[in-house]
């Protein structure tokens, strides 16, 4: 039961011990988005300030600069052994490499990322393993090639997922997410189709 509300933590705000209080103060055309970070051994749920005009769901495939992921308000929950460990920091910098996913917290919700009316485009079911998690969701591939050419020429740094459903390999008491839109490294998870 502990291991669970240590999870409801992580996906809602409102059941979060964490400071209320801002620490620290956005300028005016600045935002705070609630965001989660898988990496091979954590959960991270916490906020990233951008600008108001950013669409931050796919935040890390357009700042390919960045180094690190600064995330304010950290809540994470390490994997590893048969012991879950969870920690609060203030703020969290992150190396982008260690990111193997990366979403908004429901109930946020952007924009997706493609042209519904672009020709030669297709949803493709696939199965992804990501760390510690299962999901289940879909790609948008060409119509033209089947989809382990289209992984293999891509050379995108970010994949997104669409309609994503992320579960616990491990930890049973762990509830679905569910997601519009889960960017994935596509040289950190596997593939099944």
């Amino acid at each position: 039961m502990i291991l669970f509300h240590v999870f409801m933590i992580i996906i809602d705000a409102e059941v979060s011990p964490v400071k209320d209080a801002l620490m620290y103060t956005l300028a005016p055309d600045e935002k705070a988005t609630n965001i989660m970070i898988y990496t091979q051994t954590s959960l991270i749920r916490g906020e990233l300030v951008t600008k108001q005009s950013m669409r931050v769901s796919i935040w890390l495939r357009m700042h390919g600069q960045v180094n690190y992921v600064h995330i304010h308000k950290p809540q994470v929950l390490f994997f590893g052994g048969p012991l879950t460990k969870s920690v609060m920091y203030d703020e969290m910098h992150l190396p982008i490499p260690q990111v193997i996913g990366f979403q908004l917290v429901p109930p946020n919700d952007e924009p997706l990322d493609y042209d519904t009316s672009e020709p030669n485009r297709a949803m493709k079911e696939t199965n992804l393993t990501m760390g510690n998690f299962s999901v289940k969701g879909n790609v948008r591939i060409s119509t033209h090639s089947d989809f382990a050419t289209n992984i293999e020429v891509a050379h995108a740094g970010w994949l997104s997922i669409y309609d994503a459903e992320v579960t616990s390999l491990f930890v049973p008491q762990f509830p679905t997410f569910q997601t519009p839109l889960l960017l994935v490294n596509p040289m950190l998870v596997s593939f099944g189709v």
